[in-house]
């Protein structure tokens, strides 16, 4: 660690270092992320991006008094090594470590915790109405990204906002991506602010004039930015600036890079009394040759090598797996078109895009969009195939309701990073989709437990489903079942059939159970095994002939308990007055910590050893009632 991050043991000493120091924190900041990032993995470019503005951000204002909101929250780390955190940075995203999102359990430095999109500036304004009615002193900032600024949630935000007048500050973080390159008119609009260089000259030139007349008083203050404010909008007048008709005084853009300009450019404006955006250009990946030429790859990375960049996790996936079939189905199928929400890349549609770019189509960071888009696509007689994040998904609750189950439109759901997804924390695992789709009416819920299976569920599902779909799968590889039968289907399949307890797997969890069935048979125990690939409607046929006889039934599910597919198994048996204890070995979110997939498995006790013994416990207890 350099010497000045050392030094740092509170962010009220940023103010006092020298020109030369701050830009020597920068290169030292930046160093200590690297390093640390290419070890445990995380979010590298974003957080390069902001080193600079945050280390001005600190100088201008003083935490916790004054609050800074960081949107998404994936930009944090900088802030977090000088908010007395450096030494246990090295602990980020690890099992007892920080977290890699702003976590308000972590530090009180850390005014609200984030983890989705757009959401930055609502929490901001009810922060700083909070601060109001009850005299706290502070100013609040929110800081959110181009990216971010897609999601509607922000400019509803932004209008509610400039209608009370509140006196928030808006860093807009402008790098031109979130993940992938930024679409739509938002970030044209940004663009053409960005490039105008009539604006950029004319500023320019202004602020050396300005630079040069001492301030005396406020009216000369005011009637400086008055004249600011003029030469821009001259210069805008055909294009005028949306935040300032939406009642924001905005400022830029700055270089994001020029810490001293920044420092003085924001010291200068925060005084006003009223919504300011700060428009601030940064390059994502700064620093670091293989994340400026490749920011989206290094948007969020596993472990890597930094001298080389070369990232060591090549292993096929789920999502790849996924890539392929909707590729190939579409390839015979011109109805089909595809849908994300600004993570074209990492969910697979990459691919897509460049064989049919006629036939995707990239929203931004504005899931509920994506999800009636889709169903307006498929009203007019396409197939649309929406591909979202599990966690993602939650934000699009009501649109899948309304708008595609209520109307029986046939969109097909692809349901990425399901069940435990790792490192990233609570924000970010894939529990609530089952809960949240079972209640809807029309939709089917399928759960491929290979990549065979994932194959023939998209065939079913664009080319053979009626209604709406949805095919969950997780983040990770496959894992085979050797010695059982293989074969690919939709249908949930009774794989073992055993004795004493019944197992019900859903989709990829049925490995494990499998090898917790191998374990429990070593002890002599005898368990059935069932694949449950379709979560909706159930296959009760399957289900009811393995556990008939059976002394305990065991559901298996990376997902939450409450209205999950345990829940679902426990009202058919009622339904059928069959009478047997169940055990429901799902994820308590309560108890979400951490670190990696198998890690957060083994402390949820999700993993075969923990299943096994859960198993024995929950027999033990059975025959101790029954005696």
């Amino acid at each position: 660690m350099g010497d000045i991050v050392n030094r740092i043991t509170d962010p009220s000493m940023i103010e006092a270092l020298s020109e030369e120091e701050k830009n020597l924190l920068a290169s030292e900041l930046r160093e200590l992320i690297i390093q640390n990032v290419s070890h445990n993995g995380g979010h590298l470019s974003s957080n390069l991006g902001v080193v600079e503005l945050t280390i001005a951000l600190l100088s201008c204002f003083h935490p916790p008094e004054d609050q800074i909101v960081f949107d998404v929250g994936h930009q944090c780390y900088t802030y977090k090594i000088l908010t007395g955190r450096s030494a246990s940075f090295c602990s980020l995203r690890t099992k007892g470590g920080i977290s890699g999102f702003p976590l308000r359990t972590e530090s009180s430095y850390d005014c609200f915790g984030t983890g989705h999109s757009s959401t930055s500036i609502s929490a901001a304004i009810g922060l700083l109405r909070a601060k109001k009615l009850r005299g706290d002193p502070g100013r609040v900032i929110a800081v959110i990204g181009d990216g971010a600024l897609s999601g509607g949630m922000a400019f509803e935000a932004i209008n509610d906002a400039g209608q009370y007048g509140d006196n928030l500050i808006v860093i807009l973080n402008d790098n031109q991506m979130s993940i992938d390159r930024n679409v739509g008119a938002i970030s044209r609009h940004l663009d053409l602010i960005r490039s105008t260089s009539g604006y950029l000259r004319a500023k320019n030139r202004t602020e050396k004039i300005l630079n040069k007349i001492p301030v005396i008083g406020k009216l000369v203050y005011r009637m400086l930015l008055f004249l600011k404010d003029s030469i821009r909008m001259v210069v805008h007048r055909n294009n005028p600036v949306i935040f300032e008709n939406l009642g924001f005084r905005y400022y830029g853009p700055f270089d994001g890079h020029d810490l001293p300009g920044l420092i003085k450019k924001i010291n200068t404006i925060k005084g006003l009394k009223e919504p300011i955006l700060i428009h601030v250009c940064t390059q994502k990946g700064k620093g670091y040759e293989y994340a400026e030429e490749l920011p989206d790859q290094y948007h969020g990375v596993a472990p890597f090598n930094v001298e080389s960049g070369i990232n060591g996790d090549s292993s096929n996936s789920f999502t790849s797996a996924f890539s392929n079939s909707v590729i190939r189905i579409a390839e015979q199928n011109e109805n089909v078109v595809s849908i994300s929400a600004g993570m074209m890349s990492s969910s697979g549609l990459d691919a897509f895009r460049e064989r049919f770019p006629n036939r995707f189509f990239d929203v931004g960071i504005a899931e509920e969009h994506a999800v009636t888009l889709s169903a307006g696509l498929a009203a007019n007689g396409l197939i649309p195939v929406l591909v979202l994040y599990s966690t993602f998904l939650q934000r699009g609750y009501d649109q899948i309701l309304h708008d595609i189950c209520l109307q029986n439109l046939h969109v097909v759901i692809a349901i990425d990073r399901a069940g435990i997804v790792g490192a990233d924390g609570a924000t970010h695992q894939g529990i609530y989709d089952i809960p949240m789709l079972i209640p809807m009416p029309n939709i089917e819920i399928l759960a491929p437990r290979d990549y065979a299976d994932l194959e023939v569920m998209m065939d079913y599902a664009i080319n053979h489903a009626k209604g709406p779909i949805a095919i969950r799968y997780p983040r990770c590889s496959e894992k085979k079942l050797i010695g059982l039968n293989n074969v690919p289907s939709v249908d949930s399949q009774l794989l073992v059939e055993g004795d004493e307890v019944a197992i019900i797997s859903v989709g990829s969890m049925t490995a494990t159970a499998y090898d917790a069935l191998r374990m429990l048979k070593e002890t002599g125990i005898s368990c059935s095994l069932v694949d449950l690939k379709r979560i909706k409607p159930l296959d009760e046929a399957v289900i009811l002939r393995a556990v008939s006889g059976k002394k305990l039934v065991v559901c298996c599910e990376e997902s939450v308990q409450p209205c999950g597919v345990s829940s679902q198994i426990g009202i058919i048996l009622l339904t059928k007055g069959i009478c047997i204890r169940m055990l429901s070995v799902s994820v308590q979110p309560e108890e979400l910590v951490i670190g990696t997939r198998n890690e957060v498995l083994q402390i949820q006790r999700l993993n075969a050893e923990s299943i096994s013994d859960r198993i024995r416990e929950a027999l033990l207890n059975v025959q101790n009632s029954d005696s």
